[in-house]
């Protein structure tokens, strides 16, 4: 990763990490669960090239960033202010943003919060989940996909605990590899069916997972399964946003096998006029063939391609 630059910054209370490259404007990269800035490497060194500043923070909770305990720490407006206070200090007035997974999640609430800051998102695998006014999240999940789906897995306190049983190495690898579409479960007796068949993928080295898996040796999985704790919590906050449209302009790219998309009823919402109603300056659409969760980094100069077209256009 030649070239990338390393610093720490204070912002919103907690010292993040943020590796940046590049000099234009700002591209800032929401990384999501279970990774890093490291997930955007591919990213960062194609878009300084292009002419932009590319700047990938660890969101809290993860990496060299700081790890708040309590649950209640990781709300969106938690995540949305360490945010605001990163583009500030970057002495930039807004940024084009890029996110994935859960950066894809806290990508479109800075968007609702502040849209101002935002002059295009392109946002991978995770579209708009708008709040449902009656229908709390970790219930409904309960309800419509069962108790062993993995964000109703993930409120067991005791899930840190099945992780180290496996360690650090094996659960990133399961994560990362897996091309099971639909929605992602954790049965008790082999949560993360570990195989020592598994073996990696072209797009993933086992350097790649080793830098993953020392990181998260290091700090644990809490912060980034907090995120999924605070998701009834987020809900309550939110709800004076209930029925705000994202008023940004959105470019949505997702592989044809990722968990979230071929989840019942997201492809009716993708394409089905839904998401274009509650983000109306939705641009463009793109399923990516043969592809799976993870794109940034398994299709990566194809996501180079359509993150640079779509923002060369403002």
């Amino acid at each position: 990763m030649e070239g990338i630059e390393h610093r720490t910054l204070n912002v919103n209370g907690i010292n993040m990490h943020v590796a940046e490259k590049g000099k234009g404007p700002v591209v800032l990269f929401l990384h999501g669960f279970p990774e890093l800035w490291y997930t955007w490497r591919h990213q960062i060194v194609a878009l300084a090239d292009q002419g932009y500043r590319a700047v990938a923070p660890d969101l809290r909770g993860y990496g060299d960033t700081d790890a708040p305990k309590e649950v209640t720490s990781y709300t969106y407006f938690h995540v949305v202010g360490d945010l605001v206070a990163l583009i500030e200090s970057l002495g930039v007035e807004n940024v084009f943003l890029v996110a994935h997974d859960w950066g894809a999640m806290i990508g479109w609430y800075l968007c609702l919060f502040r849209p101002d800051l935002v002059k295009a998102y392109v946002c991978l695998s995770v579209p708009l989940r708008p709040r449902h006014p009656k229908m709390k999240p970790i219930p409904t999940m309960r309800a419509f996909l069962g108790d062993d789906y993995y964000m109703c897995r993930f409120q067991d306190p005791g899930m840190e605990d099945e992780m180290a049983k496996y360690g650090s190495e094996a659960v990133l690898k399961k994560i990362l590899i897996d091309r099971k579409p639909g929605p992602p479960c954790l049965p008790k007796d082999n949560p993360f069916g570990i195989s020592t068949d598994d073996k990696l993928p072209l797009w993933l080295s086992q350097d790649d997972l080793n830098y993953y898996s020392t990181k998260f040796d290091q700090k644990g999985f809490t912060g980034g399964l907090n995120y999924y704790r605070a998701l009834d919590l987020n809900w309550e906050l939110t709800a004076p946003w209930t029925g705000v449209k994202v008023n940004v302009p959105v470019k949505f790219v997702v592989g044809d096998l990722d968990v979230v998309y071929t989840t019942p009823g997201m492809k009716e919402y993708v394409h089905g006029g839904g998401f274009k109603k509650d983000v109306p300056m939705l641009d463009d659409v793109v399923v990516l063939e043969g592809a799976a969760h993870f794109i940034n980094q398994e299709r990566a100069q194809e996501t180079n391609s359509h993150i640079y077209d779509f923002i060369n256009k403002f």
